[in-house]
């Protein structure tokens, strides 16, 4: 492949000269361009529409999601799929990364791992993938080897398949169910995909991950009511969105918390309903994590 022919190789007109520019010059440069990212993404809504309706039906029904990815498109997989379960209190083998070279290369560069395409096919081959999972490729040029040969595993399982890059017509997508080409245009700095293309592509997938866990009923409103309480911090958080949604004052979310064992939906629907936290677990699992369901269920049961 001609990689200079590739929109994510070329060089930008709008910064041939960014070595005679003075810093404030070179930041509004770089600014003006990433301004582009947002109407990439604006683009390209209803293929991740898609793609969310069906990592949702999957994840639903016991299956996982996978990020695959090489050098900062592992990374940004890593960030997204590490955060899931302090957000969503999730297993944290229901969104997962494999990236080229394994874990040690999210800190340093493992030479040529990405253009290992069979090594692509054993990691998904290892992971048991089935048509219950979603594996969702990253790469920005659209062609790198590794995830390219776990799409193409993947594929041979059934499972959902999804390209995620930032060309047109992408080698990669050949390989996907759905593809999601972020047309960002060349960076500033020619090739480097960690600047327009990286900022795309974690915009995508927080967007892919927070949608699905709404529509899971991991969300309140706006609020993570399956924050993971693990920390100060987000038992503080966990003590607030009590409050928020039941009005009760600190000591008694406080209380409620400690009574769930830091769970924030029983407290909640404790709270809302007046059950015993049995009770109110047992109308959490009946109505499948959904907490305005489950309030209206437990009020029948006090």
């Amino acid at each position: 492949m001609d990689l200079s022919k590739l929109l994510t190789e070329q060089r930008n007109e709008n910064s041939m000269n960014l070595d005679q520019l003075n810093t404030y010059e070179i930041l509004q440069t770089i600014h003006r361009e990433d301004q582009k990212v947002e109407k990439a993404v604006s683009d390209v809504i209803p293929s991740i529409n898609e793609v969310v309706e069906n990592v949702y039906k999957r994840l639903a029904r016991g299956g996982r999601l996978l990020y695959v990815g090489a050098g900062t498109s592992g990374r940004l997989g890593f960030l997204d799929s590490s955060e899931c379960p302090p957000t969503f209190m999730t297993p944290p083998e229901k969104v997962q990364t494999l990236m080229a070279g394994g874990i040690n290369a999210f800190f340093q560069a493992v030479e040529g791992s990405e253009d290992n395409e069979e090594q692509g096919i054993k990691d998904i081959t290892e992971k048991g993938v089935n048509e219950d999972d979603v594996v969702i490729g990253i790469t920005a040029s659209g062609r790198t080897p590794y995830p390219i040969g776990a799409l193409k595993a993947a594929r041979k399982t059934k499972a959902y398949t999804v390209s995620l890059t930032c060309n047109k017509n992408s080698l990669i997508s050949e390989y996907a169910d759905q593809a999601i080409e972020v047309v960002v245009g060349p960076e500033v700095l020619t090739g480097s995909t960690r600047m327009k293309a990286a900022t795309a592509h974690k915009m995508v997938l927080n967007m892919i991950s927070t949608t699905t866990m709404i529509k899971l009923g991991k969300v309140y409103e706006n609020l993570m009511v399956d924050v993971q309480a693990s920390n100060y911090k987000l038992k503080n958080r966990a003590r607030r969105i009590i409050m928020e949604i039941t009005n009760v004052s600190y000591e008694e979310a406080d209380q409620a918390l400690a009574a769930t064992n830091n769970e924030v939906k029983p407290a909640i629907v404790m709270i809302k309903s007046g059950v015993t936290y049995e009770e109110a677990q047992k109308s959490i699992l009946k109505c499948n994590g959904y907490v305005r369901e489950a309030i209206n269920y437990a009020k029948q049961l006090s």
